[in-house]
């Protein structure tokens, strides 16, 4: 019995079908399909039960799983912990982060990775969904947001703070923006998150806090495209310090409040490297955690 096959549906078990898989593997679902089938014949019964539907695991396909998974996990173990006395870093690294911070943080330094670790090689997985780490076999993600309680191992990698901008144009034209409060007769570009489409607080030098209601007839899911609709004039937006630095800099955008700390919801907020809690890190996992901590901030 190959282990590749055991792999396989492990990895159907976690995602729950025959096509995640495929995608995770760049393969078709039916190539995925015949394999469950060898090994089921190899194995002599049925793991999962088969509709158009639904794929369900058998009882013999539970009771195998929970029996193989720590099995199979340790023989890779025992594989990294091996190849790492030897070798420099090497093999596949899974890395997902949100399509804004994956895009602006992390991409310009794709040549930099391949040049400091050739034996690697990197899945970028951006999405703005929250990925199971494990049914899509990551080895490490970078969530935003306070201190994350996911279960995961956890490290800052950056703090993060956020900036109300706008542009140059937009400033010219529309009604003057002296202080927080004067938002709330502007037509502000929102994200469709709790908070950040309703009530924006600013906290001064002393630590006095205003909350201040926000509208606005334009509502984006994707912080990049905010940005590009605030560079070309489209009112204030409130997004984080990475994604504005490089506008404030060549002056796309103007911070309209510099003497304010800006959030939607805490004002402590940071950028996290996660990944799942093993016995053993492998090499390959701790070169990119110590990269993308000595890289971050300096795109």
């Amino acid at each position: 019995m190959e282990i590749d096959a055991v792999k396989i549906f492990l990895d159907v078990m976690r995602a729950g079908s025959f096509a995640s898989v495929a995608r995770l593997h760049g393969v078709d679902p039916s190539s995925i399909s015949r394999t469950i089938g060898l090994l089921e014949e190899q194995l002599g019964f049925r793991l999962f039960q088969r509709t158009t539907r639904r794929l369900v695991a058998t009882e013999p396909g539970n009771l195998y799983f929970e029996r193989i998974q720590p099995l199979v996990d340790e023989i890779e173990r025992a594989r990294d912990e091996a190849r790492d006395v030897v070798a420099e870093p090497s093999g596949r690294l899974r890395i997902t982060a949100s399509v804004a911070f994956g895009t602006t943080c992390i991409v310009p330094l794709l040549p930099r990775f391949r040049s400091t670790h050739p034996e690697l090689e990197l899945d970028l997985l951006l999405s703005d969904a929250v990925l199971d780490l494990i049914a899509e076999r990551v080895d490490l993600a970078i969530r935003l947001g306070p201190r994350l309680d996911t279960g995961f191992v956890g490290t800052q990698l950056m703090r993060t703070r956020y900036r109300v901008c706008a542009s140059p144009s937009y400033v010219a034209r529309a009604a003057k923006l002296r202080r927080p409060q004067d938002l709330a007769a502007h037509d502000c570009l929102l994200f469709p998150f709790p908070g950040y489409r309703t009530l924006w607080k600013f906290r001064d030098k002393r630590g006095g806090v205003v909350e201040v209601p926000v509208k606005g007839s334009i509502v984006i899911s994707n912080a990049l495209a905010l940005l590009r609709a605030a560079q070309h004039g489209g009112g204030p937006v409130l997004l984080a310090d990475w994604l504005v630095g490089t506008s404030l800099k060549d002056g796309s955008l103007l911070d309209l409040f510099p003497g304010h700390d800006v959030s939607a919801a805490d004002f402590e907020t940071a950028a996290w490297i996660l990944y799942p809690s093993r016995a053993y890190m492998p090499r390959k996992l701790r070169a990119g955690i110590d990269f993308l901590k000595a890289n971050i901030g300096s795109v």
